[in-house]
């Protein structure tokens, strides 16, 4: 099971980095804001410290988004993350972004791209080797490729591993809402 999930994992990194031609190179000369974007604060967690996100029982909505900065499918889908964020803001609904990004790469590309995007939902790292551990912890029936959502409200949950457009996203919203 171990070997099936690493294998998954990494034909998923491959797979990412085919679609990469679209992608929107944030690695550039970022001059003066260079040492703003170093101060960006990221919230760095392992599975332990993060696993609080998952199991919050407060009449609250979370829509927890696995991606990275390396995949293409999780960068087209951002945006309706983040209108989801802005549209519902006042519902009791907290959008949550969970990145995956190496560990070496969060001062080069992801605080870099939070920055350039101007991301208003949570940006939280998900820093921990263990994925196969800690991913069918998550749902038993992650094999780990992102992107990945959940929607939950308190014992009520659904798991995505899947790409969405913004109206999909928001019709699986509602039925939380009802």
């Amino acid at each position: 099971m171990k070997l099936k999930i690493c294998v998954v994992l990494f034909l998923t990194l491959i797979s990412c980095n085919n679609f990469q031609k679209g992608k929107v190179d944030v690695s550039q000369n970022l001059g003066n804001e260079d040492s703003t974007i170093k101060n960006l604060d990221l919230e760095v967690y392992d599975y332990d410290g993060f696993e609080k996100f998952l199991n919050q029982k407060n009449n609250k909505i979370y829509v927890i988004n696995f991606w990275a900065t390396w995949c293409a499918p999780c960068v087209k889908e951002l945006p309706y993350f983040e209108k989801l964020n802005l549209n519902y803001k006042n519902e009791k609904v907290e959008v949550i972004l969970v990145s995956l990004d190496f560990p070496h790469l969060y001062d080069s590309k992801l605080k870099p791209f939070i920055k350039e995007r101007k991301l208003a939902s949570k940006v939280i790292a998900l820093n921990d080797v263990d994925m196969n551990t800690w991913i069918p912890k998550v749902d038993e029936t992650w094999s780990g490729s992102i992107p990945a959502t959940i929607i939950y409200k308190n014992d009520t949950k659904k798991f995505f591993e899947r790409s969405f457009t913004y109206d999909e996203l928001e019709t699986e919203l509602k039925q939380f809402l009802k």
